[in-house]
């Protein structure tokens, strides 16, 4: 397995380039990088735009491991809007044909929102029409996926959603895709499971690992801690990663955290080498 860092880890105003040539300094073999709104990489980007990005990281010597957004808590799949359902598929298309012009391998898409306290005013969506219109667009977008050969990677998030291991691979089993897989990020689930069982029931459906931590005693969105630092057996995890046979990416999201400099870069990547060297 290979270490990775999420742009969001990095001090607000880093540029692409500058946590390419941070993250390499650091060790870390890959980088995941970000589409937004507007600015360098976004739904405003030019091919040649995008294809100069993936040179960047040719030059730096650092893979682009993933392509994330935010995009999709403010555009949610499920929406009991049409248009914004629509948008929200129009968003996945450009995220798979960024990625594809990056040469990344898979996105992350969050498979759409029930509901989620930690953002003012969110709408809530009946969980039965959330399943229904999630898996409906999935499966449509599923065949854009394997044109251009870029995975659709369903994260676990606080959505309200797709709650349990069972849910999650019976929803990606239901679209019947190999380009439509799960990407698990284990501080995500300790409020109510254990990573290690979702690793070992997602098995092969598992296309990337998001590494967080995540403290039980604080229970809500301010619970996510450094790496080590929280509940997550992180032991149990590269376990059961080994058994299924995963040997990708491990990145880690430190979005939010604070530290003079490059310091979470730096504490981040000791800590994922030594979460690697478990067992």
């Amino acid at each position: 397995m290979k270490r990775a860092i999420n742009i969001w880890s990095f001090p607000a105003g880093t540029t692409i380039e500058q946590a390419m040539q941070m993250a390499k300094f650091y060790g870390y073999e890959g980088i995941e990088l970000s589409l937004d709104k507007s600015g360098p990489l976004s739904l405003q980007s030019s091919d040649s735009d995008i294809i100069a990005i993936r040179k960047m990281a040719e030059k730096i010597g650092i893979e682009i491991s993933s392509l994330a957004t935010g995009l999709y808590w403010e555009t949610p799949i499920t929406s009991d809007e049409e248009e914004v359902r629509k948008r929200a598929k129009q968003t996945v298309k450009f995220q798979l044909h960024a990625a594809n012009l990056l040469g990344v391998g898979a996105i992350l898409v969050v498979p759409g929102c029930v509901g989620a306290d930690f953002i003012p005013d969110c709408k809530t969506v009946r969980y039965d029409l959330a399943y229904e219109r999630a898996l409906e667009a999935l499966t449509e977008l599923a065949k854009e996926a394997e044109r251009v050969k870029v995975i659709i990677a369903l994260e676990n998030v606080w959505n309200k959603f797709l709650l349990s291991p069972l849910e999650m691979r019976d929803f990606i089993d239901k679209i019947g895709s190999e380009w439509v897989r799960a990407y698990f990020d284990t501080g995500n689930v300790i409020l109510t499971g254990y990573p290690e069982h979702w690793v070992h029931i997602l098995g092969k459906r598992i296309a990337c690992v998001h590494i967080k931590d995540f403290s039980s005693a604080v229970g809500n969105i301010n619970g996510f801690v450094s790496l080590l630092c929280g509940n997550v057996d992180f032991a149990a995890v590269i376990k059961e990663l080994k058994y299924i046979g995963y040997d990708g990416f491990l990145t880690a999201e430190m979005n939010g955290f604070t530290g003079k400099g490059d310091v979470v870069i730096a504490h981040t990547a000791d800590a994922l080498q030594r979460i690697i060297n478990f067992v």
